[in-house]
């Protein structure tokens, strides 16, 4: 019988997420998480066409797992998206090298799942909270918000640093 160590989420899905960025980034965007999607149309660094497409795009499924919602959660899952969209942002305003795109986006999601999951379950993207079933505020508005806020303070860090 095989048997399998077992690899904690938050880095299979940093590792996915980068993985993902290598491989389809110059072809798509990349666009996976809502919460990142609309943080980057706020900041005008995508349209807002594209935005409502990738947004649409990720709502595809549906699970039948239940969640919570608490304030806790709201705030575990926006610092985790928060994490996540300012190490994206980090590669859109062309300030990490471009070849390092995966390893910073992968990175920050592996950084901000770890960040949340001491207070959610750490799914940071609206679209596979929906997908799973875990539809409260704090599962979808949570990384929202929390992508919106990494993105808009990003902006102004870089506009500063340029």
């Amino acid at each position: 019988m095989l048997q399998f160590s077992p690899v904690p989420t938050a880095v299979l899905a940093g590792l996915t997420l980068g993985i993902c960025v290598y491989t389809m980034g110059a072809i798509s965007g990349t666009h996976i998480n809502p919460a990142v999607t609309i943080g980057l149309a706020v900041v005008k660094q995508i349209s807002l066409k594209d935005a409502a497409c990738a947004a649409a795009h990720c709502l595809v499924t549906r699970g039948t797992v239940t969640a919570a919602d608490s304030g806790l959660i709201f705030a575990a899952e926006a610092l985790g998206a928060f994490i996540l969209v300012f190490g994206v942002s980090s590669v859109v305003f062309g300030k990490a090298p471009g070849p390092a795109s995966g390893l910073t986006i992968g990175g920050s999601l592996l950084a901000g799942i770890s960040v949340a999951a001491a207070g959610s379950n750490g799914v940071l993207n609206p679209a596979v909270a929906v997908s799973i079933g875990s539809i409260s505020a704090s599962y979808i508005a949570g990384p929202i918000v929390g992508g919106i806020v990494a993105a808009v303070l990003y902006r102004f860090i870089a506009r500063d640093a340029s």
